[in-house]
């Protein structure tokens, strides 16, 4: 059984939870960012002074306290500077802690990568783990690194400039803060709105399909480009960009007539002040108090705006954050692999399929294997055959536990498969599948990667084996060649050959061969096959494949048909039975007959 899936937290409890592994740091970073905040109005209490010292001595100017305005001049420079001090101490603060969060966050995504069953990764593509790597984790750093400091200093602004506000004169601020609500009450309208966070949520996903589709489509460009075919005849790719298209517009078009009215509101917050002024003003009897105050609030409340399109800007980055972040928890809630608590190890490698029940997805119970029974004998060729879709991939994916079976057993000599370690159950299977990857390292590391321990005489000998010794020493740093790298690069034969050399380095006892030589031309099958020989050597081997002449010589054939064996025996006894594989071989017989000729029927 499956571990159950973890629970994470969301949305800034989240995001604080994962600040809080540099708590110390972090603490002191929110302290710095909240005295920079209160820092950044010293400069407009300064002004206040100032305004009150030129209306005490109007119109008489010449009275004027010089060195009582310097006081105040330097006390706005000084409040200037220590907001920037201030400020650049917090960020540093919350740089360093969000560097170390970030290096822990990406190994322990790794490791949990590493430690799902690889199934997933087959199931979930590559583009989207990469977005969510490069992209989704980077924003957490970003988080911690500046939007933290700018929530914080986002939130204690207003504070402080309320109680500047009402501290002044209550009936000026008391109109300045009747703005400013009914500013704020329209952004809680916009973000709190019907489908603002569903949108934000589809946006993400969207983002990540489009990524996968994308890497699809710039491996497959060769193809398309063969063809002259355009981005419409991926259809994968044109949907995904289209389905973001439908739905980003509308949604930011629907926001057009809102911001618009939120940002010509809260930049004209003092057009509220004037009826108070205005009243206050007829009222008076003390007119040299009122210009003060009047006068400063016209100065001052002008900079509401830049703190409230900053509170703004706060939430709508941390929004985007929210979501990256539950991409990022929805994989690393995915159960890994569970390992035994007490592990074993076996001397003897012959595979057992025991009623082997397995579906891909649980939900809609379709089986893909049903009830699958046959054993692959140590020193021995397994052949498993079939039309496609009849679950001899699925084979492949489960005998080195790619993923756990539903029901049923696999077992390699007497021991189940998920009583092995993962490593010790990798250190006994190679596989050949038929989409190799390679890294963009040297063809000596690539080959390596099947032994790290492997000496270069080791290495040599398993390309010669692998019929691509040759071919490497043609190349420009021989086996120090770089692949992909300055016009370096192999023909889908050659890198299978590699993969075949990485495997032979391994020397694992058992092998799984996946439609190895399903695209090769006639010549690098023919090499290919020369190069299975030293790898199935005394080998218990299972070949999937499409080309039944490839498996014609096997001891044994299993015929696989919707998720069953229907059939079993030699090339010969299932020849003669007349049966399923009877009709494949003779279908194959004729169409490997056919020949290309332009004269019409």
């Amino acid at each position: 059984m499956e571990d159950s899936k973890k629970t994470y937290k969301t949305g800034m409890p989240r995001l604080l939870e994962l600040a809080a592994t540099k708590k110390p740091l972090v603490i002191l970073s929110v302290i710095l960012s909240s005295l920079a905040a209160i820092a950044n109005f010293i400069p407009f209490i300064a002004i206040y002074f100032v305004i009150r010292e030129i209306l005490r001595v109007w119109p008489e100017f010449s009275n004027l306290n010089i060195s009582e305005l310097m006081k105040f001049a330097y006390m706005a420079l000084g409040g200037m500077l220590l907001n920037v001090f201030l400020y650049v101490s917090a960020l540093m603060c919350s740089h360093i802690a969000a560097f170390g969060t970030l290096y822990e966050l990406k190994i322990n995504f790794a490791s949990h990568l590493a430690k799902v069953p690889l199934g997933f990764h087959i199931m979930i593509g590559s583009g989207k783990l990469r977005k969510i790597t490069d992209e989704n984790i980077e924003k957490i750093e970003q988080f911690i690194a500046h939007q933290l400091p700018d929530i914080v200093a986002a939130f204690v602004a207003p504070i402080v400039m309320l109680i500047l506000l009402l501290a002044v004169d209550w009936r000026f601020g008391s109109a300045a803060i009747l703005g400013m609500a009914i500013a704020f009450a329209m952004q809680i309208l916009l973000y709190g709105k019907d489908g603002a966070k569903e949108m934000m949520a589809k946006y993400q996903t969207s983002l990540e399909d489009m990524n996968n589709a994308s890497v699809e489509y710039i491996r497959g460009i060769s193809v398309v480009k063969a063809y002259k075919q355009t981005v419409y005849s991926f259809q994968s790719l044109h949907k995904t960009i289209k389905e973001y298209t439908d739905m980003v517009i509308p949604y930011t078009l629907s926001w057009e007539n809102p911001m618009s009215m939120y940002t010509t509101l809260i930049n004209h917050i003092y057009l509220f002040l004037l009826p108070v002024g205005i009243l206050v003003g007829m009222n008076t009897t003390d007119y040299r108090k009122f210009a003060i105050t009047f006068i400063f609030y016209l100065i001052f409340v002008p900079s509401i705006a830049g703190v409230l399109m900053k509170v703004l800007y706060v939430n709508s980055d941390v929004t985007r954050i929210f979501n990256g972040v539950e991409a990022m928890d929805k994989i690393l809630s995915e159960p890994e692999l569970k390992q035994p608590i007490h592990p074993k190890t076996t001397e003897s490698f012959q595979v057992t399929f025991k009623n082997v029940e397995f579906s891909y997805k649980k939900e809609e119970k379709i089986k893909a294997l049903d009830g699958v029974d046959f054993c692959a004998n140590q020193g021995e060729v397994t052949a498993i055959v079939g039309p496609s879709g009849s679950g001899k991939s699925t084979i492949a994916h489960l005998t080195p536990r790619f993923f756990d079976v539903d029901s049923g057993k696999i077992l390699i000599g007497e021991v189940d498969v998920r009583d092995f370690t993962s490593s010790y159950l990798m250190e006994k299977v190679s596989f050949v599948f038929q989409d190799v990857f390679l890294f963009k390292q040297s063809i000596y590391d690539n080959i390596a990667m099947g032994n790290p321990n492997a000496t270069k005489a080791d290495i040599e000998s398993a390309a010669k084996a692998a019929q691509c010794h040759e071919f490497i020493e043609k190349l420009p740093n021989g086996y120090q060649t770089v692949i992909g790298t300055k016009g370096v690069h192999l023909s889908g034969g050659e890198q299978q050959r590699l993969a075949i050399a990485r495997a032979i380095v391994k020397d694992a006892p058992i092998v799984v061969l996946d439609e190895a030589t399903a695209f090769a031309d006639p010549e690098n099958e023919h090499l290919i096959q020369k190069a299975f020989e030293k790898l199935m050597k005394n080998k218990t081997v299972i070949i999937i494949a499409h080309r039944l002449s490839t498996v014609r010589n096997a001891n044994k054939i299993i015929v696989m048909d919707q998720g069953k064996v229907i059939e079993e025996g030699t090339h010969n006894d299932l020849v003669a039975k007349e049966g399923k594989y009877a009709a494949m071989w003779k279908t194959y017989n004729t169409t490997s007959s056919w020949v290309m000729n332009d004269k019409e029927a």
